[in-house]
């Protein structure tokens, strides 16, 4: 082995910039936070090539003395921290002292800064960690600082950037996300001298994350916040998406902690439970939450490039975010409205007929293709087809075939409900309720047509029912005169012991019958009432056991499992109802949590608007 020498202080700075400048877009992250700590109103934000070549930020803020622009590029020189005591209390976004040092060792940097209170401004270069002279120059009251051909000294670091579009596009989503949390600053961002944004100051955060996510999605966004005095000292607010804006990536899912954007394990864990049963798994809810707490009690020093921190009270912040978003989507009326102007909703069928077409309209109006409508897609781009007369006449073609039989009608629909779950719209008193298809009910609320997926809205029912059993005791077992056997793989055999604590909750008993089966004695009592077969439905659970690991955590378990109870149990689509259960089954609706979507996140109800309609049919 070679023997062992202190390391140059430049390779010392290379090496602590390969921890804290990843892309362009890290270096803009420690400039902006450099200048929201210096009290900047306003920063703009310039980059070229993705920010290869360039990347210049200027603020107004307090500016940095002329003796004390060297100390600035030093390694862990600071203004924000004096001793040990301080890291326990960081209110600063920026603290070691090591971004500018670092930066300055792998790009060739020039500062230009001037105090509000100095006459004149001051200038430093600096080239691959070496600072020059400090000069006297001209400049406005705050700090300037260019980063120009980022990573030239360290070509194997500048090889594996991304394209410039890309690069660019990173930085941009960094102002965007500093942005955020900062709406009392005005930013601004230039790419290659297009101007790509510029956000004026704020007096409320509510603009600020519409101005960046768009008014377009303010219908669509819940308001939520808990107070300090509710929670210990704890302040949240922000705005969460409703289901149906989910996506399929958590971009659009930022937590930011007093003004730092974070992430969280614990947090998004919160998040993902608040949510449980209302997105599809694999999708991500759209929102932005603000927590401010005391910094004492919260760690920002567990990570590079300060994105975790650590809580002194982990379990309670978890508890306060899971209840503030869950309480807050329970209030809501989550029902999604069927976007006339897209596709589809879900790849779901709507009506599924094919309205009887005359073979003309009039003069000079001859009827589009009279193929089957299966589709939300067909249907729209067949009705978008139509001109107003068209539109009129495939109205009373519908009214017609609905009055003809086209639907299965039932009589002694439900009227409102003694008590709603939480602010949903109660189903009008109608004697014309329609099963469609032996699928689908078709009703109407004070705010238009409900369409609703009768297995789904009854898989939710069926969930909901199993949770309440479940928090009185464990659901109720019934002993089978002969057991079931069954033929499993060695892995569905290794968990069986695992899985007992589970079995117990749900009512089910099961062993090992040698080394490829296994018998079941005891089956749930509430799937034997509905028909469930006890080894398609054995067979479902122990594939899930394995393939999701859940065998060891039996809470986490009970709702995968409660999932498949309440899907296998429901009524099925083709099941024709009886009068009665599909007033059962309505109020039901309003009297359960989360009855817009089924435990897998499917949306149970889809409404088209009176303005909807109206608009559709030339009302408007």
């Amino acid at each position: 082995m070679p023997p062992i020498r202190p390391l140059p202080p430049l390779l010392v700075n290379q090496i602590a910039a390969g921890e804290v400048i990843e892309r362009p877009a890290s270096v803009v992250k420690e400039l902006l936070e450099n200048s929201i700590d210096a009290g900047a109103s306003r920063i703009d934000v310039e980059i070229e090539d993705g920010g290869r070549e360039l990347i210049r930020i200027s603020d107004d803020g307090c500016g940095i003395p002329q003796e004390e622009l060297r100390l600035a590029v030093a390694p862990h020189a600071t203004s924000k921290i004096a001793c040990a005591d301080d890291l326990d209390r960081i209110a600063t976004m920026g603290f070691r002292g090591e971004a500018l040092a670092s930066i300055a060792s792998v790009s060739r940097l020039m500062m230009l800064s001037r105090p509000r209170a100095q006459a004149s401004a001051a200038a430093l270069e600096a080239e691959g960690g070496d600072a020059g002279a400090v000069r006297p120059a001209g400049g406005a009251a705050g700090t300037t600082i260019a980063v120009r051909n980022l990573f030239f000294n360290t070509p194997a670091r500048r090889k594996f950037l991304k394209t410039a579009p890309t690069e660019a596009s990173r930085s941009a989503e960094m102002v965007e996300a500093i942005a955020l949390a900062h709406p009392h600053i005005a930013f601004s961002l230039r790419s290659n001298a297009r101007l790509v944004f510029d956000l004026p100051a704020e007096d409320s955060p509510r603009r600020r994350v519409l101005a960046v996510l768009g008014p377009d999605l303010e219908a669509q966004l819940l308001e939520v916040s808990i107070d300090a005095a509710a929670q210990r000292g704890l302040t949240l607010w922000g705005m969460v998406g409703l289901p149906e804006i989910a996506r399929g990536n958590a971009n659009h899912q930022r937590l930011y902690l007093n003004g730092r954007p974070i992430r969280d394990r614990s947090l998004q864990h919160a998040l993902k439970e608040a949510y449980r049963g209302l997105i599809e798994p694999g999708r991500y809810p759209t929102l932005i939450l603000f927590l401010e707490m005391d910094p004492a009690l919260v760690d920002v020093n567990v990570h590079p490039a300060k994105a975790e921190v650590r809580f002194r009270n982990g379990a309670a912040v978890h508890g306060a975010v899971l209840s503030a978003v869950r309480n807050r989507l329970r209030e809501a009326d989550l029902t999604p409205v069927f976007d006339l102007g897209h596709a589809h909703i879900n790849g779901g069928a709507v009506f599924g007929l094919a309205p009887p077409l005359a073979p003309e309209f009039g003069a000079g109006h001859h009827a589009p293709s009279p193929a089957p409508v299966r589709s939300a897609g067909e249907f729209v781009e067949y009705f978008r087809r139509l001109d107003p007369a068209q539109k009129g006449f495939v109205y009373s073609e519908v009214k017609r075939a609905l009055s003809n039989g086209g639907f299965d009608k039932h009589e002694g629909a439900p009227g409102p409900a003694s008590a709603g779950a939480g602010s949903l719209p109660q189903i009008q008193s109608a004697s014309d309720v329609m099963q469609v298809h032996a699928s689908y009910l078709v009703t109407q609320d004070s705010e238009g047509l409900l369409i609703i997926d009768q297995h789904a809205l009854h898989e939710r029912v069926m969930f909901e029912k199993l949770l309440e059993r479940l928090d009185k005791a464990n659901l109720e077992s019934q002993r089978l005169l002969m057991p079931e056997v069954m033929q499993v793989d060695r892995r569905e055999i290794d968990l069986l012991a695992e899985l007992e604590p589970l079995f117990a909750r749900i009512g089910l008993e099961a062993e090992a019958m040698g080394p490829s089966a296994i018998a079941v004695h005891a089956f749930p009592s509430f799937l034997l009432e509905r028909g469930v077969e006890v080894q398609s439905f054995m067979r479902d659970l122990l594939s899930r056991a394995v393939q999701d690991g859940f065998a060891g955590n039996v809470e986490a378990a009970l709702h995968e499992v409660l999932d498949m109870m309440a899907c296998k149990a429901a009524v099925k689509a083709g099941d024709r109802l009886a009068p009665e259960e599909l007033r059962e089954l309505l109020l039901s609706r309003e009297r359960i949590e989360r009855s817009s979507n089924c435990p897998h996140g499917r949306p149970t109800t889809l409404r088209l608007t009176i303005a909807q309609l109206d608009r559709q049919f030339g009302r408007t």
